[in-house]
């Protein structure tokens, strides 16, 4: 009995990491080869519903809900093969799992992001980034795609093989077929020498274009009503790791995890509380080690939270930034987590939110349960000032009349989807409203 034989049937309730997306869809099932996944779409195609895959459900968008067939690919999750430095992944596997077996193959990722919770279907699907001026996202280090497309075939595509469809898919949105199998390409396995530090805005912006510049991975974290700021700049070396990676747990477990988990307890009973209670969590002096790029790259992140994070040119974010730190103070509902700054290369990708362009991503937050639609909406009017880019994973209120202009190559992505998917088998209301319908 397969997988779609022993699930179909059933309508439990997924929900998203945050909690604020859910759907009952009709059949959730979870494939554990491509041949299930082609099932599933056959199945959707003959009962005349949508499929959708999901992965780790960290979207705060509803891009992967569907009252119809779901796809859980959490039994879809190995190495399929190793080839130099280029690897193919079935698309479940988690990004931390990943990394763990690439260092088996004496590998590495070039960048990653913050965590490292998401498979890497959808941390690709939705353009998750990390920070450095000289890289780039996820997804630009995808060299192949194998995709299960409306009419229940596999399309593949490579650098050599339908290239013009890799180069749109790489960011697809889940619009274009249901990725079966990821081909990465990797470099040797590499330590980073990694030194945080905390300062004040003041005494960062004057610096930023030279800490941007002169480090491979930087980034920073603005806390509210303060002027403290948390700077981490991650460099490549041959130094053997130093041991300090598990002070920098300890203390992201007591200031991330523990010390914003009581804040926000706080935040919900007694909100007027915050500005004065948020002094007290920068840290100071200097945190430095050295470690596997893994290790450097990401953290646990087990407060849960609703996010909204836009991609600006790189040359618009000092104004961005200034704007949004003066309507913190404005706000009726005090804000309890920090805001996270990084910087990212160009890339062609047509839905790339770096896409032709250097940019700076900005990061807001807020607590579940906390008042979070009048923050994220003023953030929203002060990026669109700059042609904002909004992250296709996190929460915003954009439309394709609006994001047609934003991206040079987004009638291209349509025309691939129109093309592949005639019928919209993969739509649900987040693609109709970003796409069109």
């Amino acid at each position: 009995m397969t997988a779609l034989e022993r699930i179909s049937g059933n309508r439990p309730t997924w929900r998203n990491w945050a909690g604020n997306q859910w759907s009952v869809p009709d059949h959730l099932l979870r494939p554990t080869t491509e041949t299930e996944i082609v099932d599933a779409v056959r199945l959707g195609n003959a009962t005349d519903r949508i499929v959708k895959i999901v992965g780790a459900g960290h979207s705060f968008t509803d891009i992967a809900c569907t009252n119809g067939v779901l796809l859980s690919l959490d039994d879809y999750d190995d190495i399929v093969r190793v080839d130099g430095n280029d690897v193919t992944v079935q698309a479940g596997i988690r990004i931390g799992a990943l990394c763990r077996k690439l260092e088996e193959h004496g590998l590495a990722l070039p960048n990653l992001g913050d965590i490292d919770v998401q498979s890497v279907a959808g941390a690709i699907s939705t353009g998750t980034h990390g920070t450095g001026l000289e890289y780039q996202s996820i997804a630009a280090a995808v060299v192949g795609l194998r995709l299960v497309t409306a009419d229940g075939g596999v399309a593949v595509c490579s650098e050599t093989e339908r290239p013009d469809l890799l180069h749109v898919a790489r960011v697809g949105l889940g619009a274009l077929g249901l990725i079966s199998e990821v081909t990465l390409r990797c470099e040797p396995a590499f330590n980073l020498h990694a030194v945080e530090k905390a300062t004040s805005v003041a005494k960062l912006l004057p610096r930023l274009d030279e800490l941007i510049r002169s480090n491979e991975h930087f980034e920073f974290f603005w806390l509210p009503y303060t002027e403290a700021v948390l700077t981490k700049s991650n460099n490549r070396t041959d130094q053997p790791s130093t041991g300090g990676e598990q002070r920098r747990r300890l203390e992201q477990e007591l200031l991330e995890n523990v010390g914003f988990g009581a804040l926000n307890m706080v935040a919900r009973r007694a909100p007027a509380l915050i500005p004065k209670l948020a002094t007290a969590l920068p840290g100071s002096g200097v945190t430095e080690y050295v470690t596997r790029s893994a290790d450097v790259f990401t953290s646990p992140r087990r407060v849960r939270f609703l996010e909204s994070e836009y991609a600006v040119p790189l040359d618009a974010f000092e104004e961005v930034f200034t704007r949004l730190r003066r309507l913190v103070d404005t706000l009726p509902a005090p804000v309890s987590f920090p805001v996270e700054c990084r910087f990212l290369g160009a890339d062609d990708i047509p839905l790339s939110m770096a896409s032709g362009r250097a940019s700076a991503f900005i990061a807001i937050h807020t607590a579940i349960g906390m008042p979070h639609e009048g923050y994220m909406a003023s953030f929203e009017q002060i990026v669109d000032d700059v042609g904002g880019r909004p992250h296709w994973g996190k929460l915003h209120r954009k439309t394709e009349v609006e994001l047609v202009d934003l991206y040079p190559e987004f009638d291209l992505f349509r025309d691939w989807r129109d093309e592949l998917d005639p019928d919209r088998r993969w739509q649900n209301p987040y693609l109709a409203r970003v796409l069109g319908d």
